[in-house]
């Protein structure tokens, strides 16, 4: 996709996806209403995407002039993750950063962008991700205004005993959040649905086996430290989509001029977070080889068997949708087509 066109489609989706959005004003310093929001991010704080939603938090502070002030609860503690968009919908939190797969069946079209279709990196993700819920503003995200959407880079399969063909998998429990545990099992494995805050513990106490996961979360939620090995996996490499969402009132209650500073910072978050992505996934890496962890790399002919076993997947949601009267076939059509386009 070339870069002007995919920035294009970012901008002018950022500005389709204002929905509906309530926190009632109260006087700054300066005597003008001020505005106190709080955000509710699964992230751990130290975690790169805790930091970069900090990050937008004081950018939007400092471009509205202290007028409006946001105060990030990370690590879950206001609304846990697969609880968070509810939490939004409710006004637990005015703002909320989690993944869409956290809540399934919820989002049945953007499923699509969590399926395993090779991936190539966290920036491509996230662009797509946010352009294609903006194309398409499908009913399921109604009821709050939608901010841009965020995706990890391409997952792997790290595993506390080595993988290193489809035959290894077979009776080894692995985790995954919403369509990635689905992937678990098309692969053979037996799947074990499970948000990321739980993982660790899980993988330390031998409740699972291994996880699929962005390799930046063997750093960033220090899963490198209870695994042994990484297989690479990227050929059927899968994303998670985040929402970064706004309670509909509590939108509603801003004055156009701050609306137009959210909706700036959050156009130009978007490569932030992309970026981000990219670059925890380079420190995850280089952390895992720290710790002499073994890299599995599957030869060609197993590359076209892991492809083969995940294709009923792709299958099952163009029939879903079709039978919910949704454009499954163009929305997973338009992302294939934006992966084939990525530089």
């Amino acid at each position: 996709m070339k870069s002007s066109v995919r920035l294009g489609l970012i901008g002018v989706g950022l500005m389709g996806l204002m929905l509906a959005g309530g926190c009632g004003p109260s006087a700054n310093d300066g005597g003008r209403p001020a505005y106190k929001l709080t955000y509710s991010v699964f992230f751990p704080p130290m975690h790169i995407q805790a930091q970069t939603a900090v990050a937008w938090a004081e950018e939007i502070e400092k471009r509205s002039e202290g007028r409006v002030k946001i105060t990030v609860h990370s690590g879950g503690s206001l609304t846990k993750a697969d609880q968070c968009w509810q939490g939004v919908l409710n006004g637990i939190s005015d703002i909320g950063m989690s993944c869409l797969a956290y809540t399934p069946g919820r989002f049945p079209l953007l499923e699509a962008l969590d399926l395993p279709l090779g991936w190539p990196d966290g920036l491509t993700a996230t662009r797509v991700a946010t352009a294609m819920a903006a194309k398409y503003n499908p009913a399921e995200l109604q009821g709050a205004k939608i901010l841009y959407i965020h995706a990890h880079g391409p997952s792997i399969l790290a595993t506390k005993k080595p993988v290193r063909n489809l035959d290894d998998l077979k009776n080894m429990k692995i985790r995954g959040t919403g369509l990635s545990a689905g992937i678990a099992a098309a692969l053979g494995a037996t799947a074990v649905g499970m948000p990321q805050p739980e993982t660790y513990d899980a993988l330390q106490k031998g409740v699972v086996d291994g996880t699929l996961c962005p390799i930046e979360t063997l750093k960033g939620w220090k899963q490198g430290e209870v695994i042994h090995y990484v297989t690479d996996t990227k050929v059927i490499g899968y994303t998670t989509a985040m929402f970064v969402a706004m309670n509909a009132k509590a939108w509603d209650s801003l004055p156009a001029d701050l609306q137009e500073i959210f909706t700036e910072v959050s156009a130009e978050w978007v490569d932030r977070h992309g970026e981000a992505w990219n670059q925890a996934d380079e420190e995850g890496d280089a952390f895992v080889r720290s710790l002499n962890r073994e890299f599995v790399t599957l030869d060609a002919g197993q590359e076209e068997q892991w492809k083969a076993k995940v294709e009923p997947l792709l299958q099952a949601y163009l029939k879903q949708t079709e039978a919910k009267g949704l454009p499954g076939a163009e929305f997973l059509a338009d992302i294939q087509a934006a992966i084939a386009d990525a530089p």
